[in-house]
């Protein structure tokens, strides 16, 4: 089998640190494994293994010719069989395939707004479903709303999965006290609701002034942005949170840190709380997405609603008071993480489920 992985860009990010980790273990598992970057590069490169076959279409506009020639003519030089397109790079595929009609695409949703999926239309992927072999649903909700919208019909739900990286030498040089770190992975996008962390550490900060929070995320330097920042310096919190942006040697972060954060409004299935539990740190996440179906009780996490500031400081100071506590639920999310969202498993039936589909002939009505 020979599958490229396409993806608009290599910032860090889910849907891009997933295009990653899909073509870094298949070039262990088929006979070539290709990752193509449409629109831009980004951190994620350096993490890509010397066994994958890497292109960069350097994508200007919507429609870009040349960048579906270079990508057709890649195709066809490595007898690709089947493009795995993620998100919104899935209109490339499509536009090639007119060019390549034997070529299989794979289309991966990973929408992370599932909380507001009846609102969501987009009339160029639905035309474009035409051309899908099959969908890729990172949640329950995603894969019932494609099987309900979208003219594809063989959707399945796979979940994220994580895997160490273990190149990347560069350690990440973090400030506060060691053994007093709490970690937020998170772009800086409303979603994310960093608002409500800003807000728990002011409250924690009065009790707790030498534990300090650390966010790591792209910053879009937007309004957003600074309204995030000016929050930070309105409440004198400049000494206990600190922005680093996006970096792309994640497990330097989580090994210096001792308690992990998500506090979002939103979420699909998020990649940070399954690394979270790859390197055994005890979480505070909030209730949305598929976040319940990993952290199933309080052995594993603690798990508040959304936007509740006191739920949310007052299971911080819980971790914090609790050294012994901490440790066991950071060990009880790992041993979740390594059984049912391991790159072993999730890879071993994705490529069962391709080698059906492909290999598959409906029989002809009698």
């Amino acid at each position: 089998m020979r599958i490229v992985q396409i993806i608009d860009s290599l910032e860090v990010g889910g849907a891009e640190r997933m295009a990653l980790n899909y073509a870094n273990a298949l070039s262990e598992k088929i006979e070539f494994s290709g990752l193509i970057a449409s629109r831009k590069e980004g951190l994620l490169l350096s993490q890509i293994d010397e066994k994958v076959s890497y292109l960069f279409l350097k994508k200007k506009k919507i429609i870009d010719f040349k960048a579906v020639f270079l990508l057709r003519r890649y195709l066809k030089n490595n007898k690709v069989s089947v493009i795995h397109a993620h998100s919104s790079s899935f209109f490339i595929a499509v536009l090639v395939k007119l060019t390549l009609p034997k070529i299989k695409i794979i289309w991966h949703d990973h929408y992370g707004i599932s909380q507001d999926l009846k609102s969501r239309k987009n009339v160029a992927l639905k035309f474009g479903s035409l051309f899908f072999k099959g969908s890729i649903a990172v949640n329950t909700a995603l894969k019932d709303w494609a099987e309900s919208y979208l003219y594809c019909k063989n959707v399945i739900y796979f979940p994220n999965f994580v895997d160490e990286i273990t190149n990347l030498n560069k350690e990440v040089s973090l400030n506060g006290e060691e053994g007093k770190r709490i970690v937020c992975v998170a772009n800086l996008r409303p979603q994310k609701n960093h608002e409500l962390l800003i807000k728990a550490a002011n409250i924690i900060r009065n009790e707790y002034p030498d534990w300090t929070f650390h966010l790591f995320g792209k910053d879009f330097l937007d309004d957003h942005s600074k309204k995030l920042k000016e929050l930070v310096r309105d409440l004198e919190l400049d000494k206990n949170i600190f922005f680093y942006g996006a970096v792309n040697n994640v497990a330097s972060v989580l090994e210096q840190c001792n308690i992990a954060v998500l506090p979002s409004i939103s979420e699909g299935l998020p990649l940070a709380i399954l690394e979270y539990g790859l390197y055994k740190l005890p979480v505070v996440a909030t209730n949305v997405g598929e976040i319940s179906t990993i952290i199933i009780s309080e052995k594993e996490g603690l798990i508040i609603e959304s936007n509740n500031i006191n739920q949310f400081s007052q299971s911080i100071q819980k971790l914090i008071r609790n050294k012994k506590s901490r440790i066991e639920m950071g060990l009880e999310l790992n041993k979740i993480v390594n059984l049912n969202y391991s790159q072993e498993s999730i890879v071993r039936d994705y490529i069962s489920w391709l080698n059906y589909l492909i290999n598959f002939i409906p029989s002809k009505n009698i």
